[in-house]
């Protein structure tokens, strides 16, 4: 690993301790809560859509967790913002590997992919393509 790795860890860090778009929206078109059981992280979702009702206009989050799992909700609730519902749909773990710039081990690659879990079933909810009350990285 080289220096270019460091900038990422470094990033990552400053996610963490400086999250981006933390908080509730007032009037979120959905929202959804997540949990990795096994690490403890938390993670609840709102997305707010523009009036078309399928490009995201804006993204909040609020948890609690291990650095990887809220940088990369951090990096997630920016990275959504204009993108349409199936874009978000479309997204995978590599998208979030890549998003984070760091290798992440198998160990705590569900940290880094809850964010993204839960946004994509609280999506799903909203499109009445899902019931669930609660997502969870044993799913």
């Amino acid at each position: 690993m080289g220096m270019g790795s460091d900038m990422y860890r470094q990033q990552i860090l400053d996610h963490y301790k400086n999250p981006r778009n933390y908080g509730e929206l007032e009037e979120p078109t959905f929202t959804h809560v997540g949990e990795n059981p096994m690490c403890g992280d938390e993670i609840r979702m709102d997305v707010r859509l523009e009036d078309d009702g399928e490009t995201i206009e804006y993204v909040a989050f609020k948890g609690d967790g291990c650095a990887i799992s809220q940088a990369s909700a951090s990096m997630l609730s920016s990275e959504l913002q204009g993108k349409t519902l199936e874009e978000l749909q479309e997204m995978d773990r590599d998208d979030i590997v890549d998003m984070l710039g760091v290798d992440i081990s198998p160990m705590r690659i569900k940290c880094a992919v809850l964010a993204e879990k839960v946004a994509q079933d609280g999506a799903e909810i909203y499109r009445g393509e899902l019931e669930k009350e609660k997502t969870t990285t044993e799913d």
